[in-house]
């Protein structure tokens, strides 16, 4: 039916069962439609549609809606405003502000008001003049006062032409006018449907690495900027706080954090540690160029399904602005339940452990929007995406696990065992894999460091070798065992313990450069072929274990975080120290 008086669309509630609600009499409804429901206008998406009855999911609690209460169509998909404001605030699943408790309980929120309120201007500086021909991507101005990071105003995607009128130096708010373009005005904000993927020009073959400051992914299981990586692991083994680490401290330009289900009180620590920190890039506040989405598991949960995509949607925002964007999502696997959820209520029939049939296009759909592109102004950034997966049981079999494995590009499994011996992160190096090793070592090599892909592969072997040689010494006793094999188990040890486990509350170890990295692995390495030749020059096995290591396993602490020299000049002195046991 039609309002007489405001001639919108609209129909009524005929049932209600938690996030499901069932409405009929709004013809014309399409899919994907966001719908107010109820006299207090509860957001909704519109998922199946038989004739004039459709099914929507709710985003908010339904309590209190009844059957007859209206239902308004809105002729538009679910959408979030992009725009100066997004850096330093924290937002829910729908990209709305939750750093105004007024905007949060009043039915404004959904206008969709970044953090400043709408009477928030900002001061925009055109770069564009007029009469200029622009396309799709052209930059027409900049924002200061935004963030950590300069914000760019680019021509939408579906404009071009000629500039006929362009601001010039103001104050502006999101919904002023920047600049017009043949008979389009463009506004400073821009609305975007959270579900459909920015557009840009191509994807680039140029490989470089997201530089995470954690030594066990950048050195064993590195991930290329525009892929996406996973991190499932069971409770307890540490997948928050390495998410944590990694928001900290990779080089991506831009964090956009997306807490999916996750505990309020983590959520508060990540807001805590980020608003605390400097940025060692800007001299700032690291928070200045983060975007956090919180939708813990007090919110509503189907907001929850939505997240995911709005993070995503930001991070392309940010893209095309020629950022290099990372999305940490914790956890997909909450998100993967209000799926499963939602499918039980609507009566779809369930696929394995109750999950619906469409989990694995679902999740391919999410991780699919990761990419390095070039976008359609020329300029070259990239979506980075790492999600976390929460297997009950710590269940690596579990569909969401399995399914995920399918479409990342690397995985970060964490180990039981390893976080129970206080190892962290406790990133398995015999579960996890990373499907861009030789693309990462070509970049390596073109950038100084040619021994990069053999020393990792040297190290991945004795890991491996001194796992199996460790369980056979158990049986049989370590002096049993023949020097070089003993000699593997100790290059285990000086590998785990002084290259891979790495203190996330150290001032020198939270973080660690790539080239101290790489030194830290040379220098165990370097320990472990000189032991192998005092063995071939008669020296015994017991003699050699019992040496001091203390240069290896204490080099992390005790040198700063990017002193790749100080590394070096413990080899030196290890070493020597070394040659007089002969």
């Amino acid at each position: 039916m039609t309002d007489a008086a405001g001639g919108r669309r609209a129909g009524r509630i005929v049932r209600v069962n938690g996030p499901l609600v069932e409405v009929e009499g709004l013809e014309g409804l399409a899919i994907l439609e966001l719908v107010r429901l109820g006299p207090h206008g509860i957001s909704g998406e519109t998922i199946s549609v038989t004739g004039t009855r459709a099914i929507v999911q709710a985003y908010e609690y339904t309590g209190g809606l009844a059957c007859g209460d209206r239902v308004d169509g809105t002729g538009s998909p679910l959408a979030g405003l992009l725009g100066p404001g997004l850096l330093g605030g924290v937002f829910d699943g729908l990209l709305r502000p939750l750093s105004s408790e007024s905007l949060w309980l009043t039915a404004e929120r959904d206008e969709g008001v970044l953090s400043g309120g709408v009477a928030k201007t900002w001061n925009f500086s055109p770069t564009a003049a007029l009469g200029n021909e622009v396309s799709p991507g052209d930059l027409l101005g900049v924002i200061t006062g935004s963030g950590s990071l300069e914000h760019r105003v680019l021509v939408p995607s579906t404009t071009a032409g000629e500039i006929t009128w362009v601001s010039g130096p103001a104050p502006l708010r999101l919904s002023d006018p920047v600049a017009r373009v043949g008979e389009r005005e463009v506004a400073l904000g821009e609305r975007w449907p959270i579900r459909r993927a920015r557009p840009f020009r191509e994807r680039t073959a140029d490989v470089a690495p997201l530089h995470t400051g954690q030594r066990v992914l950048d050195l064993m299981f590195p991930l290329p900027l525009g892929a996406a990586a996973a991190v499932p692991g069971g409770f307890g083994t540490g997948k928050t706080l390495l998410l944590q680490q990694i928001a900290k401290w990779s080089s991506a330009d831009v964090i956009v954090y997306v807490g999916c289900g996750e505990r309020g009180n983590e959520m508060a620590d990540v807001l805590a540690g980020l608003s605390e920190l400097e940025d060692i890039r800007t001299g700032g506040r690291l928070i200045d160029r983060t975007v956090i989405i919180a939708n813990t598991s007090n919110m509503p949960m189907m907001a929850r399904e939505a997240s995911v995509y709005t993070g995503l949607t930001v991070a392309e925002y940010f893209r095309d602005m020629g950022y290099d964007a990372l999305v940490i999502a914790d956890s997909t696997s909450r998100w993967a339940e209000a799926l499963r959820e939602f499918a039980n209520r609507n009566g779809e029939l369930p696929a394995e452990e109750g999950y619906p049939a469409s989990l694995a296009s679902n999740l391919a759909a999410f991780y699919e929007r990761a990419g390095r592109v070039v976008t359609l102004g020329g300029r070259v950034g990239s979506v980075t995406v790492v999600g976390a997966v929460s297997p009950p049981g710590g269940d690596m079999t579990e569909p969401v696990t399995t399914d995920t494995e399918r479409f990342v590009r690397s995985l970060w499994l964490l180990d039981p065992d390893l976080a129970y011996a206080r190892h962290y992160p406790a990133v398995s190096w015999s579960g996890s894999f990373t499907r861009d090793l030789d693309a990462i070592a070509v970049w390596h090599g073109t950038n100084g460091n040619e021994a990069w892909a053999s020393q990792r592969t040297r190290a991945s072997v004795i890991l491996s070798e001194a796992d199996r040689l460790a369980a056979l010494a158990e049986v049989i006793g370590t002096t049993s065992l023949p020097g070089h094999e003993r000699v593997t188990i100790l290059g285990g040890r000086l590998l785990r313990e002084g290259v891979l486990r790495q203190n996330a509350l150290s001032r020198n170890d939270g973080y660690c450069s790539t080239e101290k990295g790489i030194a830290l692995l040379g220098l165990a390495l370097a320990a472990v072929d000189t032991c192998h030749e005092l063995i071939d020059r008669g020296v015994s096995a017991a003699t050699i274990e019992q040496a001091d290591y203390g240069l290896v396993l204490r080099a992390a602490e005790e040198t700063a975080s990017d002193d790749a020299a100080g590394v070096v000049g413990r080899q030196e002195t290890l070493l020597r120290r070394l040659a007089e046991l002969a």
